[in-house]
């Protein structure tokens, strides 16, 4: 979204794993030529910022002996507090003095110092008036910015492309279902520790938020009640997501959070109801790992009133020497985000 550079690596920093893809792009779809993840060092993430650069430097290079690409730019998408995307309506003017304009309204509308801020926006073509135009504003702190770059650089790479995650997620989604004329589309992410919740209308981004709740308020949660430690309870929590045999109290802890997600996530779309008039969503796409949690998926299906459909990241993404289809079934909730990032080139915006 702020930087461009040809032929790019995806690199996923999530809060428990750290991805990466390589994608060859071909007419009507992709071929994955290397695909890799290591687990994200402890405490190094935090709501989206990299709290120890150096750490996730080195998890990054570790990252690169298995994917083993000749790539030296990478595609990253930032997420969290820090980063704020918000669709603004302003008079109509000509495209080209919309750059002139585009800083005056950060200042009204993004809750940090403009002077601290990476800017970006995006003429949406949408539903607006004849005498308006509507503008999806990208804000990152530069703090934020500078930790995802040195993060990269520190592992030998050029950052290529920094995005959102977010943008990521619509991007692998156009990829295999196409710009949907006509609909209003959800997209979520539930990841560990936060889920992406993006908005498509005719193909376009018109919302982009990030709730802060994820696979780790189960963890949390167990830890809480039955005295265990995190690594136990997540092993709990795992052992009770693959139906094997766990104390009565996990899955009375599971329903429990299963219920603040989807009152979050209720929160969220309403949110977008309120704010963003003249769109209703008629479908929703899941993808992520936190996805799986046993009824959440129906529960807010339910709480939205709105279907919902499991999206293949894979659907024109075909393997590449090495991969099975078998494989590309089991990591494909874990890489949407990913294979977005690596979809990434010069211009995009």
């Amino acid at each position: 979204m702020f930087f461009g550079s040809k032929k790019v690596i995806g690199l996923d920093i999530g809060s428990s794993s750290i991805k990466m893809a390589e994608l060859n792009v071909k007419r009507g779809g992709a071929e994955l030529v290397s695909f890799g993840f290591v687990p994200t060092p402890q405490g190094a993430l935090g709501g989206g910022d990299i709290n120890n650069v150096q750490a996730v430097s080195e998890a990054i290079s570790a990252l690169s002996q298995q994917i083993k690409s000749r790539r030296k730019n990478v595609a990253t998408g930032m997420w969290g507090t820090a980063v704020i995307v918000k669709k603004i309506t302003i008079p109509r003017i000509e495209k080209k003095l919309v750059a002139q304009q585009i800083r005056w309204e950060a200042e009204q509308y993004i809750p940090f110092d403009v002077n601290e801020i990476s800017l970006a926006y995006h003429i949406v073509n949408g539903q607006s008036a004849a005498d308006t135009m509507d503008i999806l504003l990208i804000a990152a702190q530069n703090a934020l910015v500078g930790q995802y770059s040195q993060a990269v650089s520190g592992a030998g790479y050029k950052l290529g492309v920094l995005d959102v995650s977010g943008f990521a997620l619509a991007n692998i989604f156009e990829l295999n279902y196409g710009r949907l004329r006509g609909q209003t589309i959800g997209l979520l992410n539930l990841g560990a520790s936060v889920t992406n919740f993006v908005v498509l209308h005719d193909g376009e981004v018109i919302f982009c938020r990030d709730i802060p709740i994820g696979g780790y308020n189960y963890t949390n949660e167990i830890h809480k009640e039955m005295g265990v430690t995190i690594p136990e309870a997540e092993a709990l929590k795992l052992s009770a997501v693959s139906g094997n045999e766990v104390p009565d109290q996990v899955h009375s802890i599971l329903s429990s959070v299963n219920d603040v997600m989807v009152d979050e996530i209720r929160n969220s779309f309403d949110f977008f109801n309120a704010s963003t008039a003249g769109y209703a969503i008629n479908q929703v796409y899941f993808t992520g790992g936190s996805s799986g949690m046993p009824n959440l998926i129906n529960q807010v299906s339910q709480a939205t009133q709105l279907p919902f459909e499991a999206m293949n990241p894979f659907l024109k993404i075909k393997p590449g020497k090495g991969f099975t289809p078998d494989y590309l079934q089991q990591i494909a909730p874990f890489t949407s985000v990913v294979l977005g990032l690596a979809l990434r080139n010069t211009g995009d915006s």
